[in-house]
């Protein structure tokens, strides 16, 4: 059973920085493209970012681009979210997920199986 678990998430000004982790672990991870989401109350789980299983490709939503970054470790088995210039609208909770299919990257929700509980994060004006 994989098992994905966030941390990092928190309370932090607008402007500011976190970064989030996501550790997995019962299943194999180099090979498996990873992606963040995030939603935000009463709305729907929207795709942040994704990387592919070997890092060399990264993709963004457009409301994030220029200011996250999504990176891999693939000898720790964990993918990181670098949030910089954070706004208030970025508040959410924000979740990692392993793609459903080796060698695959996608955006959309329904290719990613494999989900952590989140962390949380939240943006103060």
């Amino acid at each position: 059973q994989v098992q994905l678990v966030e941390s990092g998430g928190g309370l932090v000004q607008a402007g500011g920085s976190l970064r989030l982790s996501c550790a997995v672990s019962g299943g194999t991870f180099s090979t498996y493209a990873m992606a963040w989401f995030r939603q935000a109350p009463g709305k729907e789980r929207e795709f942040v970012a994704a990387i592919s299983w070997r890092g060399s490709s990264t993709y963004y939503a457009d409301s994030v681009k220029g200011r996250f970054t999504i990176s891999r470790d693939n000898a720790k088995n964990t993918v990181y979210l670098q949030m910089n210039s954070l706004k208030p609208e970025d508040t959410a909770v924000y979740c990692c997920a392993r793609n459903s299919q080796p060698f695959y990257t996608a955006r959309a929700v329904a290719e990613y199986r494999d989900w952590g509980q989140g962390t949380q994060v939240t943006v103060s004006s």
